[in-house]
């Protein structure tokens, strides 16, 4: 197994449970193996007093799933996030796992977990599974942006409060990722053009509508050009 499997120089005791997680479901995939990207996308380290940042990036493709990809970003040593998209195949019918974390000092501002369908009807064979999943501990719910129209019924979005609210939340995340594995071993894959081309479209969308979240494209602006935060947002973060 390779180091950035297991490894990580972020130290946060609630981004490192979480990607302890997400890195143990990953490893349940058949067939897990790294994407070769340009090496100065994997790790992006700035020193410069006042506009410090890492950002450490992880790519993998599994059986079902044409891109896994983890980022861990810290910012002017206040601001952490964890962002992770697993992208399915189109072949198969897998919905989208996506999970983001923002973190300023010890808030906690942001927490976002959501299985997104990637056709017309698959959220009905999941949807059942994920209302399940127990939310009630969570006393700052947040609302779901107009971009949002993408994620499934289901998505949960929150600011957490209390360090049992960040451990629920690490329960309901693997609560997801669970039901996901479960979806992705019991797919098989199809071939039929418009069923595909149906799945591409909604990863196109998924894309899109992640583009119109100007907070990303914020953050990075303050550190890249515009060049270089529209390429890394189109090929890293959301590329179809």
């Amino acid at each position: 197994m390779s180091e950035s499997l297991t490894k990580t120089k972020f130290t946060d005791p609630l981004i490192l449970d979480l990607l302890k997680n997400i890195r143990e479901h990953r490893s349940m995939l058949e067939n897990l193996k790294s994407i070769e990207v340009d090496p100065s996308l994997t790790n992006i380290i700035s020193n410069e007093t006042g506009r410090e940042l890492y950002i450490e990036n992880e790519f993998h493709k599994a059986k079902g799933f044409r891109k896994l990809h983890i980022e861990v970003a810290k910012f002017s040593k206040n601001l952490m996030i964890l962002h992770c998209v697993f992208f399915p195949d189109p072949k198969f019918d897998i919905p989208i796992f996506g999970m983001d974390l923002v973190k300023i000092k010890d808030i906690v501002s942001a927490a976002i977990v959501d299985l997104s369908p990637a056709s017309r009807n698959q959220g009905l064979k999941y949807e059942k599974s994920l209302s399940e999943v127990d939310r009630s501990n969570f006393t700052s719910l947040r609302e779901i942006p107009n971009w949002g129209k993408i994620f499934s019924k289901n998505v949960f979005f929150a600011s957490l409060k209390s360090n049992s609210e960040k451990n629920d939340f690490c329960r309901v995340v693997d609560q997801y990722l669970s039901i996901l594995i479960e979806l992705s071993k019991e797919a098989k894959p199809e071939f039929k053009e418009d069923i595909v081309k149906e799945r591409i479209d909604y990863q196109k969308n998924y894309c899109v509508q992640q583009m119109k979240n100007e907070k990303t494209s914020m953050v990075l602006l303050k550190y890249f050009d515009e060049n270089w935060v529209n390429n890394y947002i189109k090929t890293v973060l959301f590329d179809f």
